[in-house]
């Protein structure tokens, strides 16, 4: 099932720059999809689309397989349901406490006192983050502020979670943590999609890569599939993951020929094929 689809979208700012050209992406319900491209490339602009912050200037956006539209009531629940943590934290947190900020979104919809206070309970716990209730979010450290920002998403209970560069500015221990809370979110249900340019974090966590170049989606398929097109991914002014970018190199060996279809993207599927060749 389709739970997100963008049909021929196209988008102009109004200084006339085309952001996305003519884009048709897909998310199966359960996925963890990343979207993969440099800066500039349209990512941003693409995911602000999709719970209809920005309004396309042609093209359709469909949620749980029903078109967007764009009155007032119709982007509540878009906004329900597709929640966007953005790549700086410091542009969704606001409020003076941490549970103020996460209970904006769903007093915001409706919900009761006591329902909100057991929403931000549960969304901080998941997050790892209880007993940070009352502290301001500006004395927060890079990391704990990105926790925050998924939380006052997951107080909003979406089916999809989309994040913009979510281990941006984070040190390797941050960023492990955060990919390990997707994991544990994605198994709870929840659909994430990830923009990033960093092409060592896709093969650890997607399923599927859509590759964006100048606002175009030109590559599509499972990590194995996207990298092994080499010069699609240096022409996208990316790189191969520095694990396959090795493998590139022995290859060059004339006793280690590996094929690029056997090149390793991760340290796991690095040894493995390590200890084959041993063998």
């Amino acid at each position: 099932m389709h739970i997100l689809e963008a049909k021929n979208l196209n988008y102009k700012y109004p200084d006339g720059t085309v952001a996305l050209n003519n884009i048709n992406f897909k998310v199966e319900k359960g996925d963890i999809i990343s979207l993969l491209g440099p800066n500039g490339a349209g990512k941003s602009t693409l995911f602000l689309q999709f719970n209809g912050i920005f309004t396309p200037t042609s093209g359709e956006i469909f949620i749980n397989n029903k078109k967007l539209e764009y009155d007032k009531e119709s982007l509540v629940k878009a906004r329900q349901t597709v929640g966007i943590v953005f790549q700086n934290p410091d542009d969704q947190l606001f409020a003076p406490t941490i549970e103020e900020d996460i209970a904006f979104g769903p007093l915001n919809l409706g919900k009761s006192l006591e329902e909100t206070e057991k929403l931000v309970e549960s969304s901080l716990k998941k997050v790892g983050m209880e007993g940070f209730e009352k502290k301001p979010p500006h004395h927060l450290s890079g990391g704990q502020k990105k926790r925050v920002a998924i939380a006052g998403i997951l107080a909003m209970t979406p089916k999809i979670m989309i994040l913009d560069e979510p281990t941006s500015g984070l040190d390797p221990k941050g960023a492990s943590q955060i990919l390990q809370l997707l994991y544990e979110l994605n198994k709870e249900g929840i659909t994430i999609i990830i923009s990033t340019h960093d092409v060592d974090l896709v093969p650890l966590c997607s399923k599927k890569i859509n590759i964006i170049n100048n606002g175009t989606i030109i590559k599509q398929g499972t990590p194995k599939e996207v990298f092994e097109d080499i010069g699609m991914i240096r022409g996208s002014n990316l790189r191969l993951p520095r694990i396959a970018h090795l493998a590139e190199i022995l290859d060059k060996e004339d006793d280690i020929k590996l094929g690029k279809k056997n090149y390793p993207l991760t340290i796991s599927q690095a040894r493995s094929t390590i200890l084959d060749k041993l063998k």
